[in-house]
């Protein structure tokens, strides 16, 4: 078969089908004509070099397997040289993993430093020490019932929705990606000096979403490294309030802001009034792949959520396909 024949059978290029050449994995026959000549055996050997690549094997580096397939064996890791190159790729890949995990841990504290520097906001290491009573739970708060508002949830899509976040990007949450999403959602975040709705404290669930905040603030860095991709508050506050909040209390991430609680209407999500205004009950979405994979719902107590969710996080890793 002629080199565009081989290239579409095996998906891949001419230009990589000529580079595989040039490194020895293929050696086509020669017709009459000059003209390259290529077996079933060579669509084989290339389709085996395309797949190790896609698993990170550099081009170059698959020859193992190659030659253990003209050996006559079955299947391209039968050989103990293929075991072999399985196990070097895994150790530069393990490797790369923890370079990369400590950069990206620099990176957060890096933040973390950056977000409270001129915020007046206390270090996560002193977070609870200062910041008046928002930061602190009254004691003897009502706990709030299962009333089942949030068993319909998991396995159910989320919505095509465009919400506004602090750094001034819509976020379309159907599109959130493979990796797990962390959303926190809260009824609204109260600021010192400013009264909170009347008879806040005796509605089931509704007091502390400052310590919340507090807590996914300050475990951020191990609910990535227990498999999170991003994390995100949410509630129907603007986003002009919800900047002054992760300003404030030094958050090392994005606030999503729903003033007309679309996220609720379409998910059916639990709500409740006080003095006159609708609000979030507070739970928390674990997303991915645009579909709802788990819901905290009730939440309490609201300042030892983030460790719930982390262990949650621990316990259920990711499926792999």
């Amino acid at each position: 078969m002629r080199i565009s024949e081989l290239a579409r059978r095996a998906d891949v290029t001419t230009k990589a089908v000529r580079y595989y050449e040039s490194l020895g994995l293929i050696t086509p026959g020669r017709l009459g004509n000059g003209y390259r000549d290529y077996a079933e055996d060579d669509v084989r050997l290339v389709r085996e070099i395309r797949a190790l690549h896609r698993l990170g094997i550099p081009v170059e580096r698959t020859r193992p397997f190659l030659e253990c397939l003209a050996a006559g064996s079955r299947h391209a890791d039968d050989c103990p040289a293929s075991l072999a190159a399985y196990r070097e790729a895994i150790d530069e890949l393990t490797e790369r993993i923890e370079a990369l995990s400590a950069r990206r841990a620099t990176l957060i504290t890096n933040l973390q430093i950056a977000a409270h520097r001129g915020s007046g906001a206390a270090p996560p290491e002193k977070a609870g020490t200062a910041g008046g009573n928002h930061l602190t739970l009254p004691a003897e708060l009502p706990v709030p019932e299962d009333d089942g508002a949030a068993a319909h949830l998991p396995g159910t899509r989320m919505p095509p929705l465009a919400l506004l976040n602090t750094a001034g990007r819509a976020i379309r949450l159907d599109t959130l990606g493979p990796r797990r999403t962390v959303i926190y959602i809260y009824p609204l975040t109260g600021r010192p000096g400013t009264d909170l709705p009347e008879g806040w404290n005796s509605i089931p669930g509704a007091r502390g979403c400052t310590p919340e905040a507090c807590g996914f603030r300050d475990h951020f860095q191990d609910l990535l490294e227990a498999g999170a991709g991003r994390v995100y508050g949410l509630s129907s506050q603007d986003t002009d309030y919800q900047n002054e909040v992760v300003e404030r209390l030094g958050l090392p991430f994005d606030m999503l802001s729903d003033p007309a609680l679309g996220l609720a209407d379409h998910l059916g999500l639990p709500t409740f009034e006080a003095d006159g205004t609708r609000l979030f009950k507070r739970l928390t979405l674990v997303v991915r792949d645009s579909v709802i994979e788990h819901a905290f719902y009730p939440v309490f107590p609201p300042n030892e959520h983030a460790r719930q969710v982390l262990a949650w996080l621990r316990e259920n890793p990711p499926l792999t396909t």
